[in-house]
């Protein structure tokens, strides 16, 4: 089932949503476990504890707020609004998320807990309606991955302005007062990620509605959504998917400074040349699922993400050419499957309302965002706790070999294994490019259907601005 094509404009404004998001999100990643264990000055396992404990509370927040997604009403339609509603109080406790108060210890973590829990909610509240975003803008497949391949490249865009500038910043800022440094280069940083989130909201158009609207409470909604098979593989391959990178991430700062032995210009250097490669991968999402199904792509991917993770240990992290080399070409790899999956959640989407009759978008990308939010807090606590059990210290001149140990398996194996995983639950999921045709087709017919039932509805004119 071809839909329209959208504007290259559109393609853009959508892939601005999540450089907003990630202009936060990539620090997060990036950075905050160094930042709350070097900077901030709080243990590792606390750290670890910290990261895991506010997950517990998104599987209250997340469906919730999926719930109140699909029930909002709007002249800009049901999820496009609140990227315009919750965007400012984001960047705000973002902001704080990355502020160190001159408190006591016990009084530091209090605050920790209270920004980060808070950063969490307001990026529940944007980003769940912002992925729901991407189901209903389009219903054509191809364009679905050409959306998410264009979301790619801008959240490598994003996440290579933080890489390049949030060390510079802060040293330009703090110079020996570090925890100033990052509070003031998170501000700039968050003012850059307010206005993509008022660009995507002023580009990007809802297109798609359920052929039978719900108006079934929270609970009905959840029962429903259980009912479809493909979403609670999805929800599994969205926590393995997401686990092995952000592990890898988060551990890159220590791998550079203390087992490359490295200085903070080359880390920027360094990190920012692993996203150049996530865009190379991102665009050649498109290009590889043109000619093969993206589960078939998504696979093999993962298979060979695997084996060149597990053979980066052997590397000497002293040989710095073949380090970034293969630094490089393993971000390459690992990109490729984030528009694939991302495209994936939505043909769930729809083979659920497929297969029941009913369309939850805001509750099936809420499961998804729930799981991926798992994932990272997984991943983070994982690095956290090893570090603890490797005995790092953050305090020392020079690391043991055991925590330089630790680090490198949290750099390389660890991940490799994590990508082994993810590839065998890619063979859980069935919805290939011949079923998606099927799925398409069907659906155009009750939605044709649906619209032939309701004249008085269909023939109202949309104003600008609202759902077409």
């Amino acid at each position: 089932m071809k839909g329209a094509a959208l504007s290259f404009r559109e393609k853009l404004g959508y892939g601005m949503g999540d450089a907003g998001c990630n202009m936060i999100g990539g620090a997060i990643m990036l950075f905050l476990n160094y930042f709350y264990t070097d900077v901030f000055g709080l243990a590792p396992a606390l750290v670890g504890t910290l990261l895991l404990s506010v997950r517990v509370l998104d599987a209250v927040t997340d469906p919730i707020m999926g719930a109140i997604a699909d029930r909002t009403q709007s002249r800009w339609g049901r999820f496009r609004p609140w990227l315009l509603w919750v965007s400012v109080p984001y960047v705000l406790f973002s902001v704080l998320m990355f502020t160190t108060p001159e408190w006591s210890y016990d009084n530091k973590v209090i605050w920790a807990f209270v920004t980060y829990f808070l950063m969490s909610l307001t990026y529940t509240a944007i980003n769940i309606p912002y992925c729901s975003l991407g189901g209903v803008i389009t219903n054509d497949p191809g364009e679905r991955v050409s959306c998410q391949s264009y979301r790619f490249v801008m959240v490598g865009i994003a996440t290579l302005i933080l890489s390049l500038s949030l060390l510079p910043m802060a040293e330009w800022f703090g110079g020996d007062n570090k925890a100033r440094g990052y509070q003031m280069a998170m501000g700039v940083l968050a003012l850059i990620g307010l206005a993509m989130f008022l660009f995507c909201f002023a580009n990007v158009r809802e297109r798609i509605r359920p052929a039978t609207p719900s108006n079934d409470d929270l609970k009905q909604d959840l029962r429903d959504v259980w009912k479809n098979d493909q979403w609670v593989r999805i929800l599994l391959l969205t926590f393995c998917n997401v686990c092995p990178g952000f592990i890898r991430m988060a551990a890159t700062m220590y791998y550079v400074t203390w087992v490359m032995g490295q200085s903070t210009h080359f880390a920027t250097l360094f990190i920012s040349l692993g996203v150049i490669g996530m865009m190379f991968g991102s665009t050649l999402a498109k290009i590889l699922t043109d000619r093969w199904c993206k589960l078939k792509v998504f696979f093999w991917t993962n298979i060979a993400l695997a084996l060149f993770s597990c053979g980066f240990y052997w590397i000497d992290p002293h040989a710095t050419v073949a380090v970034v080399i293969t630094y490089f070409l393993l971000n390459i790899l690992h990109q490729i499957p984030s528009p694939l999956h991302w495209s994936l959640m939505a043909d769930v989407d729809d083979y659920g309302e497929w297969k029941t009759g009913k369309r939850i978008t805001g509750m099936s990308f809420s499961g998804n965002l729930f799981f991926l939010k798992v994932g990272l807090a997984v991943a983070g606590a994982m690095v956290g706790f090893l570090l603890s059990i490797y005995g790092y210290d953050a305090g020392a001149k020079q690391q043991a070999p055991n925590a330089i140990n630790g680090i490198m398996l949290l750099f390389t194996v660890i991940p490799g294994v994590g990508y082994l995983i993810t590839a065998g639950v890619v063979r859980l999921m069935k919805v290939d490019r011949n079923l998606m045709r099927t799925i398409q087709a069907d659906l155009a017919l009750r939605r044709a259907h649906s619209h032939h039932e309701s004249p008085i509805a269909s023939s109202a004119t949309a104003q600008p601005g609202e759902i077409k």
